[in-house]
């Protein structure tokens, strides 16, 4: 039987794959396509001064709307006086999403630090939206610096599981800020005078400062539906880009040209390059972005972001990138095949690393946006950056070390050529234009 003909064993490996690719759709098909590489996040600044502790809690308005009638008339836009109606909805919030207290000694229940008003009603542009600022002071029985502080972080505990929170604590006016990434379901966290610990019992498994960072960069990777995306379209094709095409002869005046199926180090070479550059080139504009040097607007990144899944996708179905060219193989007769023998994966491998260099340049200024905004002090950068990017890189490869098996399994029929690779890229190419178009002109496509 023809290795293009799918047996039993093949069927059950492409049921599969249906399902990774159903799960893959209603991800990407989600309400709100085009923040699908704008994360739910909150920047939450503590400074100890005596028993007092000075909060600064910025809020998205995008965030606060999904939650509470923020846009009351549903025109798209929040405006001030609807923001000032929701204010009391947007206190009452924050009293249940932070609470401040000391610990006691002993088997003591902790003590509990007493919140003052919130200031007035005001709002600040960050890179990727507006938001609310939430200050206030409270009042702890002991000097914060010197008896620590434990961090109960629940904002958005009920509505969004992957909420983060990106903590700033600074044990003086004049000390030097450790930051902590906080989620809902981590339980409290301790703050001693120079960092951030994780509280015992309650909180077992929050974050500390780096290993915190780690964990914000895995599920960066994870829930930036567009990242996902993009190294999936320049996957798709490894696995068949490697062959080497032989010369079958099916009768003495019928010659049959097939392509041998890749070995599994030539598919996993591949995918190395792949990685390795967009990992090198995101890491460029990621620290870039981060240390101040480059600061693109939020919108133009976005949709760049969108438009190279896109053209990554529709590369697949036809190649026309310059970094995709393929390295040309002929049969065994050394005679070109033509034209119609010549689809997706035959006679060749291409080299697709430059395009992922290329598009992850600007990546990288995507991932930036849950760092710069944190405005860390030189020492707290260098461990938040290394964290954050090691937690990408390792968010890649667990999205390699499950689609790259799945898709050699079934590399070998016409049902992962056809289906798969061509009509998975259709379906990428597809999504992403609806995320461009909402990025770049500012319209909901889908609702």
């Amino acid at each position: 039987m023809s290795s293009s003909v799918l047996s039993d064993r093949h069927l059950r490996r492409a049921r599969l794959i249906l399902a990774g690719l159903a799960a893959l759709t209603a991800m990407a098909l989600s309400p709100a396509p085009a923040r699908a590489h704008a994360p739910s996040n909150a920047t939450l600044s503590l400074t100890a001064d005596g028993p007092s502790v000075q909060q600064r809690w910025d809020i998205a308005l995008r965030d606060l709307d999904r939650v509470m009638p923020l846009d009351a008339d549903d025109d798209g836009q929040i405006t001030w006086g609807e923001l000032r109606t929701a204010w009391p909805q947007i206190s009452a919030l924050a009293d249940d999403g932070l609470h401040l207290s000391q610990p006691s000694g002993g088997a003591a229940p902790p003590a509990a630090c007493r919140a003052g008003l919130l200031s007035e009603p005001s709002i600040e542009a960050h890179a990727d939206g507006t938001y609310a600022v939430l200050e206030r002071r409270w009042l702890c029985p002991a000097d914060a610096a010197a008896s620590g502080l434990l961090v109960d972080y629940r904002l958005f505990a009920d509505s969004d599981a992957s909420h983060r929170g990106l903590l700033q604590w600074r044990a003086g006016a004049q000390a030097a800020a450790v930051t902590a990434v906080l989620a809902p379901s981590s339980g409290a966290l301790a703050l001693t005078g120079t960092s951030p610990a994780a509280a015992a019992p309650a909180a077992d498994g929050a974050p500390s400062s780096f290993t915190g960072f780690v964990a914000e960069g895995v599920h960066h990777i994870l829930i930036g539906t567009d990242h996902v995306l993009f190294l999936l379209a320049l996957m798709l094709p490894a696995v068949l880009l490697a062959g080497r095409a032989d010369d079958t002869v099916r009768s003495a005046s019928t010659p049959k040209i097939e392509t041998r199926p890749a070995r599994w180090t030539d598919a996993l070479w591949q995918v190395a390059q792949v990685v390795t550059a967009f990992t090198v080139a995101h890491s460029i504009t990621l620290a870039l972005a981060v240390l101040g040097y480059a600061d693109p607007p939020s919108r133009i990144v976005e949709s760049l972001i969108a438009a190279s899944v896109v053209l990554a996708a529709l590369d697949n179905l036809k190649r026309f990138l310059p970094g995709a060219r393929w390295k040309s193989a002929t049969p065994g007769n050394g005679v070109p095949p033509p034209p119609s023998e010549r689809g997706i994966g035959r006679f060749g491998a291409a080299v697709r690393w430059p395009m992922a260099f290329v598009f992850g340049l600007v990546h990288g200024f995507g991932f930036a946006g849950a760092l710069k905004e944190l405005g860390l002090d030189s020492a707290a950068l260098a461990q938040s950056l290394i964290g954050f990017n090691l937690g990408v890189e390792l968010g890649q490869l667990g999205i390699v070390a499950v689609a790259l098996p799945l898709a050699w399994w079934i590399r070998d029929t016409r049902f992962y050529r056809h289906v798969v690779l061509a009509g998975g890229s259709l379906a990428i190419a597809a999504v992403a234009a609806v995320w461009f178009a909402e990025r770049a002109f500012d319209v909901v496509v889908i609702g």
